[in-house]
């Protein structure tokens, strides 16, 4: 037996297969000057390629089902890439200009597809913009092939596995999430990263922080793993009474499971009568199920950035699309008629930083320091269309269930009036549409910088609630990257600086009476929630399957008890 130390993200056992996903291969074009007996060889080579990538689409096509939605726009875009790779218009370019300039035919197409779509962007038709994208992905699969790329499909990782990896997108967890996963096992990010907190959200053990050399060297595809997610350890091979061991860990969880049932549609409570609200952190509409079953109050933070970042079935083959307004209606009505009358916040574009999607609307910004750069709110305000697409999809919604829109990563009164004023003009094209909609809707805001908090009293008198996102209020306050396993022993939500502003801040929410709640990690975490409880929270959201264990905590408690595990914290200098 080998044992694997890491760091745990998410707690949890699981015993299953090794599936190791491999690394991301960077495509690189080479530049070669050619001559002219080299012509046929190349352009033979070009038509092979795509001959390969239209049967590998044909195969496609033939197994979709049309039966929903999702499955007919895949058909479609599938079919968009059968009548490119056979445009007679752009092939012709191709040849003229590698039989001209003679450069390699890898970089002659590469060169061209990038030209042709910089060009159908440039038309101002929106339809034709789509279409940039999917030349540039169709001619992409095609020097793929000429390269020897294969890049590797999520969909392959059968259930039952143990995931091991450099590191997963957000999308790849989402893909993942509805699968029989049994764990994740990660070389980088941190235990406050987006991965990890979709993993927890979907009840996957997560250990990250693992060494990259010593896991590839020794693990083998399907070789027997369990995932200690409490421990951080990893084991391979186990003996047979170590194996026996961690099954009976997995009966005694499953026990824990069911006792915690008791409390799915109790009210959560302090043992001495005090009430809390627990609401769902969710990224997706099918989450807003799991939030009703586990008994959550109402979702306190629908992350919408997911629904941008979701692909169809097979992700190797369609790349993420813009989300029109009436899709993003459709994913918002659904959440608000599942939940009925219980509030539902939608955090408006959550996009940048270490959350890309890919959209014909949005430039692939290429930042130095991304988290700080045009990401969130500044994304919204730096291209107001999107911003107002969404608002009209959440606006159209807000007539069927009980809607609240958060902005978040403010760091301004000005921001906030801004996004106001464009939620006006909004109600006003809709009003004038004579499309229907609840006006009075809540407008709330991030509190997840230092100066959001120190500020938190001028931008009370703006807005309508205010959610304390703990994860990036504690990376910014202190300087730490939340996704850098090497730095991942720094990232401290205790840290004294991270709990005076989040006292600040519910002081000056109180005082303007404005409702306050906490929707980052230390939501979830026992040890934190206490601290949260004793400084005066008493509204959480959090992964849908931790509420029923939130619920057990705060009723072996009183609020003196939790008033004097924080002052503890605050005062420990």
């Amino acid at each position: 037996m080998e044992v694997f130390l890491g760091i745990s993200a998410v707690e949890g056992t699981g015993i299953g297969s090794a599936f190791l996903i491999p690394d991301t291969v960077k495509r690189v074009i080479p530049q070669n000057q050619i001559t002219k007996n080299d012509i046929s060889e190349g352009w033979e080579r070009f038509k092979s390629a795509i001959s390969s990538v239209k049967q590998e689409i044909l195969l496609q096509l033939a197994n979709i089902s049309t039966e929903n939605k999702a499955n007919s726009v895949q058909k479609e875009i599938l079919e968009t890439y059968l009548l490119m790779l056979d445009d007679p218009v752009f092939l012709q370019e191709v040849q003229t200009e590698y039989e001209e300039k003679l450069f390699n035919i890898e970089y002659t197409i590469h060169t061209k597809a990038e030209e042709y779509a910089s060009r159908l962007r440039n038309i101002g038709n929106e339809y034709l913009a789509e279409r940039a994208q999917d030349i540039t992905d169709i001619f992409g699969k095609v020097l793929n092939k000429m390269l020897g790329i294969v890049p590797f499909d999520i969909n392959q990782v059968p259930d039952g596995s143990v995931i091991i990896a450099t590191s997963l997108s957000p999308t790849d967890t989402i893909i993942l999430s509805k699968r029989k996963i049994v764990g994740l096992a990660l070389t980088e990010g941190g235990v406050s990263s987006h991965v990890v907190i979709l993993a927890k959200n979907y009840g996957i053990p997560t250990i990250v922080g693992l060494n990259s050399a010593s896991l590839k060297k020794k693990i083998t595809n399907g070789e027997k793993i369990i995932i200690d997610g409490k421990a951080g350890e990893l084991l391979a091979d186990p003996e047979p009474e170590i194996m026996q061991e961690f099954i009976e860990k997995i009966r005694e969880a499953e026990k824990h499971r069911e006792a915690l049932k008791q409390y799915l549609n109790e009210p959560a409570k302090t043992k001495d009568g005090v009430s809390f609200k627990l609401y769902a952190n969710i990224g997706s509409p099918e989450e807003a199920e799991i939030a009703v079953a586990e008994g959550a109050d109402g979702i306190g933070l629908f992350r919408t950035e997911f629904l941008y970042m979701s692909q169809t079935e097979n992700s190797s083959t369609v790349t993420a699309r813009s989300f029109s307004e009436d899709e993003q209606f459709e994913a918002y009505k659904h959440v608000l008629e599942v939940m009925k009358d219980k509030p539902v916040t939608i955090r408006t574009l959550d996009a940048g930083g270490d959350k890309l999607i890919n959209s014909v609307e949005l430039p692939k910004l290429e930042e130095k320091n991304p988290l700080m750069g045009l990401r969130a709110v500044r994304l919204s305000l730096a291209f107001p269309q999107i911003f107002k697409t969404q608002l009209r999809a959440l606006y159209r919604a807000s007539v069927y269930g009980n809607l609240q829109i958060m902005l978040p990563l403010i760091t301004s009164t000005e921001q906030v009036i801004e996004c106001l004023k464009i939620i006006e003009e909004v109600k006003s094209e809709l009003n004038a549409e004579k499309i229907p909609f609840n006006k009075d809707v809540p407008v709330g805001i991030m509190i997840e910088t230092a100066a959001a908090a120190i500020t938190s009293d001028c931008l009370a008198k703006s807005c309508d609630f205010f959610s304390i996102g703990t994860n990036d209020l504690t990376q910014y306050t202190i300087g730490v990257d939340r996704e850098n396993s090497k730095v991942s022993s720094l990232y401290d939500e205790f840290n004294l600086a991270v709990l005076r502003l989040i006292e600040m801040t519910i002081s000056n929410a109180e005082k303007e009476g404005i409702l306050l709640s906490v929707c980052g990690e230390m939501a979830s975490r026992q040890d934190s929630i206490l601290v949260l409880g004793g400084l005066g929270v008493r509204h959480l959201s959090m992964g849908p399957k931790m509420i029923s264990e939130v619920k057990q905590l705060l009723s072996r408690f009183t609020i003196k008890e939790l008033e004097s595990i924080s002052s503890k914290r605050l005062n420990k200098l």
